[in-house]
């Protein structure tokens, strides 16, 4: 039997994830058991901090990530979300590309009441991205639409945050940057980050993952 909880608890509770036997297949594929099966008999406890989602092609990421934030219902195992929020910008949507990227960090902030303004300047600055807010976004760059969303991420306040390989189009100077990010989310009190990729980052001390669910090779 399938459960999934979609509890909206009051703010000022800790955020928590629980997983027991959590599955997932794609559409179409063979159920349980078949070797199709993309998520299989997953457990584990998310609470505040950093966490890594670690596996390699097509091993079933970013499907995580969806199951995590909720449109995506598993088929199998039992998942309680005990959020008040989740913060996963996609800058990438091409449904963005007319706004210029004033509005659309506009629109991101609606979404959040606790929204930080001194990030979103810090890291405007960090990453040198005042010359394009005025833009509209299908002038930017890969990289620059990354780092807005990922801007847009650490400034939410959100009790869960999705990274989906965060690092990619990322040039040296801006690595270093979401390296300082990530470190600082590992000691959110109120906070859960989870970030998905093929590996954990090099620059960044793995004492600060909290936790990793590794998906295989």
């Amino acid at each position: 039997m399938t459960e999934n909880d979609h509890r909206h608890p009051a703010p000022g509770l800790t955020p928590r994830l629980r997983a027991r036997g959590l599955g997932w297949h794609p559409p179409g594929a063979p159920g349980a058991g078949s070797p199709s099966r993309l998520l299989a008999g997953l457990d584990f406890e998310l609470g505040p901090g950093l966490h890594l989602v670690q596996g390699g092609e097509g091993r079933g990421k970013t499907a995580l990530l969806h199951l995590l934030a909720g449109p995506l219902q598993p088929d199998a195992g039992h998942l309680d979300r005990q959020l008040a929020s989740l913060a996963w910008p996609n800058p990438l949507d091409p449904a963005c590309d007319a706004q210029e990227a004033a509005d659309w960090l506009a629109q991101e902030r609606a979404r959040h009441a606790d929204w930080n303004a001194d990030v979103v300047a810090a890291l405007q600055d960090a990453w040198q991205l005042g010359p394009h807010i005025a833009k509209q976004m299908h002038m930017l760059s890969a990289g620059s639409r990354r780092k807005l969303g990922l801007l847009a991420a650490a400034a939410s306040g959100a009790a869960l945050v999705l990274l989906d390989m965060p690092f990619a189009a990322l040039d040296g100077r801006s690595r270093r940057v979401l390296l300082d990010v990530l470190a600082e989310a590992a000691a959110q009190p109120r906070q859960i980050w989870v970030m998905a990729d093929y590996a954990a980052p090099a620059g960044l001390d793995a004492s600060l993952f909290a936790s990793r669910i590794e998906l295989g090779d």
